[in-house]
């Protein structure tokens, strides 16, 4: 092997993090998240709610370039297909690369969530949260995995967020109490 060839392979890896140093900004989707929001709280039922919902995830998993995009794109691809540990690294190199985009957090909270490691996700949970307050799935998911932990008190507050930005998640028919029915 030529020293040339040597010294490329021994930069590849420091070359490849240095094109994805430079995440830009997340998108703006505060306007359309809201509309959204709005959209799901007057429809007349789950059916009439679903493409809203939809419309939310397309919103959320949006990322800020391709090359954030192709990470998250390869972490839910591995996670459809069983291959958690697959998934785990690709969402760590979507959250090094892009600390501030939720979604990466989000997605790997979900892969710890079906691995039941509870631990593991809800921090993940709280950074997706603290850079998304509305987003609906990151909330409901942190209320599984605070069930998951048996922190059910934390878990129905948090559950109770969600229901009131979208009164159609699935996870709706967890409340203890319903919505409007708490003293």
């Amino acid at each position: 092997m030529s020293v040339m060839k040597c010294v490329a392979l021994c930069l590849l890896p420091f070359l490849a993090t240095a094109a994805l140093a430079d995440c830009p900004a997340s998108p703006d989707i505060a306007a359309q998240e809201t509309a959204l929001l709005d959209q799901a709280r007057a429809a007349e039922n789950e059916l009439a709610a679903q493409p809203i919902r939809q419309a939310l995830w397309r919103l959320w998993a949006t990322a800020p370039d391709e090359a954030a995009q192709a990470l998250l794109d390869r972490g839910m691809a591995a996670r459809s297909s069983y291959d958690f540990l697959g998934a785990i690294r690709a969402f760590d190199r979507l959250v090094e690369y892009c600390p501030e985009y939720a979604e990466g957090y989000n997605q790997r909270a979900f892969v710890n969530f079906l691995r039941e490691d509870f631990d593991a996700a809800l921090p993940d949970l709280d950074r997706a949260l603290e850079r998304s307050p509305r987003h609906v799935a990151a909330l409901s998911g942190k209320a599984l995995t605070l069930m998951g932990l048996g922190r059910a008190d934390e878990a129905q507050e948090v559950l109770r967020e969600a229901v009131k930005l979208n009164p159609w998640i699935p996870e709706r028919g967890l409340l203890t109490v319903p919505l409007g029915e708490e003293l």
